[in-house]
C-alpha cells in the first residue's frame, strides 16, 4: 500500500481507538479515518458501571484519546458520524451524510449493544440499559438515597451496577434467571462467596427468576414475576448479555454467526476488511474453537493486532482472554476460558480469597477465576496467566496447595 492509501476504522470504541493509535505508532503514513457515532471523543466503558456512578463529582468519562493527540497523530476522527454502508466493489463506506470514504483497508469495530428484555413494559416505566456514557449518566441521575432499583440479571454487568446503587443509597433488587449467579463465569462455590457479599450489603437475589411484565401504576413500576408476586421499582436495570454490531457487515456480504466471523489474523471473508473486539468472532488456537469475547483487555488488543496484521504482519492472534470486575472491596478475575463440566480445583487463601483452576482433558491449565483481595487475587491470575500461555501442566496438588508458589510452577 501507498502512502496515500488510506485504512478506515468504523467505530471508535477500545478496540478502533487502539487500532488507529497503533496504525501510527508502528509507522503507517498514509490516511488513517475513524468513524465514532458518538458526539464525544472516545472514553473508556470500564468506568461507566463504576466510577461514573459512584463518585460523588463527575468528572465525566475518561478518554482513551485527547483531540490534541489526534491531531498529533494526524488522525481523521469523524465524531458523531454514522457509517451506514460497505461497498466492497468500489472499497467505500458510506457515511449517514451522504459522504464516503475509500479504503484499501478497512476494520469494522462495530461493537455490541445490550440484549434487549422480551417481555411486555407498561408506558411509563423507567427501563435502563448500560453501554455508553449517556446511558451511565441517566442511571446516575436516577438512583440516590431510597431509590428502589431491580436488576434484571446477575452477570457482570448487573452485579457492578447494583454495586454503585448500594453504594449511592439505593435498595436492590437483583433478578436472575439461571440457578444462580455468574453461572458461566466462576464455580458455584465462588459464585455463592459473591451472593453473600452482596447480601451482606442489603442486596436482595431471587434466582431461577422468570419476568413475565413490567407494569406501571400511581408512579411506581412493578416487575410481575411468574407465579404473580412483583417487585416495586423506581428504576429497572436491564443486564442479560450483549448483541455483536454486525448488521453493516451482514449487509455488506460478509460471513456472520454471532459475530463477524474473522481467521487468525482477524481477516474477515473480504482479506481487505478486518474486524476486532467485541462484533468479532475468531478462532482461538490455544482453545480449538471459535470464540467471541465481551471484555475490554481484548478490546485494545486485538485492535492493536489487527493494525499490524492490516499493515502486513499476518500474525494469529492468541492471547489469553482475561477480565475482572470489581464487587465492593473485593475483585473478581478471570483468565482463559473454562471448559464446560469440568470441576475446578480449589486453591482457598483464605481470609483473602480464593481461586479456581481448570485444567483439560489433556491436564493443560486452560483457565482460573479468583475472588478476594486485589493483592492476592491479582497476583495468582497473573501467574495463572503464564502457565496457561505457556500451555503448562502443572500439578493439582500444587495448583491446591497455597504454601506453594504459583511462580514456581511457571517454567
Amino acid at each position: 500500500m501507498s502512502d496515500q492509501s488510506a485504512i478506515v476504522i468504523v467505530g471508535a470504541g477500545e478496540a478502533g481507538t487502539a487500532a488507529a493509535v497503533a496504525l501510527r505508532q508502528a509507522g503507517w503514513r498514509g490516511m488513517v479515518v475513524l468513524v465514532g457515532n458518538e458526539t464525544m471523543l472516545p472514553y473508556e466503558r470500564p468506568p461507566l458501571s463504576k466510577g461514573v456512578l459512584i463518585d460523588e463529582i463527575n468528572p465525566g468519562p475518561k478518554l482513551i484519546v485527547t483531540s490534541e493527540r489526534f491531531a498529533e497523530l494526524e488522525i481523521d476522527y469523524r465524531q458523531g458520524s454514522e457509517a451506514v454502508s460497505i461497498d466492497r466493489a468500489a472499497n467505500m463506506v458510506g457515511l449517514s451524510d451522504g459522504s464516503g470514504i475509500a479504503y484499501h483497508r478497512l476494520l469494522l469495530a462495530t461493537g455490541a449493544r445490550p440484549r434487549k428484555l422480551l417481555v411486555p413494559v407498561a408506558e411509563g416505566v423507567k427501563v435502563a440499559t448500560l453501554r455508553t456514557y449517556e446511558d451511565a449518566a441517566r442511571i446516575r441521575r436516577a438512583i440516590g438515597q431510597g431509590c428502589k432499583v431491580v436488576v434484571i440479571g446477575g452477570g457482570f454487568i448487573g452485579l457492578e451496577v447494583a454495586v454503585s446503587a448500594v453504594l449511592r443509597g439505593a435498595l436492590v433488587t437483583i433478578l436472575e434467571a439461571g440457578p444462580r449467579l455468574l453461572t458461566r463465569a466462576v464455580p458455584a462455590p465462588m459464585a455463592e462467596m459473591i451472593r453473600a457479599k452482596h447480601e451482606r450489603a442489603g442486596v436482595r437475589i431471587e434466582t431461577s427468576a422468570t419476568v413475565e411484565r413490567i407494569d406501571f401504576s400511581e408512579g411506581r413500576s412493578n416487575v410481575v414475576m411468574a407465579g404473580g408476586r412483583s417487585y416495586e421499582a423506581d428504576l429497572v436495570i436491564v443486564g442479560i448479555g450483549a448483541t455483536p454490531n454486525v448488521d453493516l457487515a451482514q449487509a455488506a456480504g460478509l460471513a456472520v454467526d454471532d459475530g463477524i466471523l474473522v481467521d487468525e489474523t482477524l481477516a474477515s471473508s473480504d482479506p481487505n476488511v478486518f474486524a476486532a473486539g467485541d462484533c468479532c468472532s475468531f478462532p482461538h488456537r490455544l482453545y480449538r474453537k471459535r470464540v467471541r469475547l465481551e471484555a475490554w483487555r481484548n478490546a485494545q488488543r486485538q485492535g492493536a493486532a489487527a493494525a499490524a496484521n492490516m499493515m502486513g504482519e499476518n500474525r494469529p492472534y492468541e492471547d489469553v482472554p482475561w477480565f475482572w470486575s470489581d464487587q465492593y472491596d473485593e475483585t473478581l478475575q478471570i483468565v482463559g476460558l473454562s471448559p464446560e463440566g469440568q470441576a475446578p480445583v480449589i486453591r482457598d487463601l483464605r481470609p483473602k480469597g480464593q481461586i479456581a483452576f481448570y485444567l483439560a482433558a489433556d491436564r493443560r491449565l486452560v483457565a482460573a477465576c479468583g475472588f478476594g483481595s486485589l493483592s492476592s487475587v491479582a497476583r495468582e491470575i497473573r501467574f495463572a496467566e503464564m502457565m496457561i500461555s505457556r500451555r503448562l501442566s502443572p500439578a493439582v496438588e500444587a495448583l491446591a496447595d497455597p504454601a506453594i508458589s504459583l511462580k514456581t510452577l511457571v517454567v
